[in-house]
């Protein structure tokens, strides 16, 4: 079953904005602002920010890669491996 968003009036965050944060920070998750009973905003911690503004970015990389694919530009996977291990043993000296 889906969870129900954390819903937030504007008012309670005007109201005591130091509470909503601890609570979006502990949560990890999104929070609703409502304004006039209507979503306006969503709060989020920083953490969950930056880890869905990394699987986006890895998202719109995997689909480049596949627009390069369809049009015949793209790398072979021996290639995209070697040049992986490559990287990966560069890291460790």
């Amino acid at each position: 079953m889906a969870r129900l968003p954390h819903i937030i009036p504007v008012t309670d965050l005007r109201q005591d904005a130091a509470s909503v944060l601890k609570r979006v920070s502990q949560s990890h998750e999104p929070f609703v602002i409502t304004q006039r009973g209507r979503a306006a905003a969503v709060l989020l911690s920083a953490e969950a920010y930056q880890r869905a503004e990394s699987e986006r970015q890895l998202l719109r990389l995997l689909a480049q890669g596949e627009k390069e694919i369809m049009e015949g530009h793209g790398i072979d996977l021996d290639t995209v491996l070697a040049e992986a291990d490559a990287l990966l043993e560069a890291e460790d000296e």
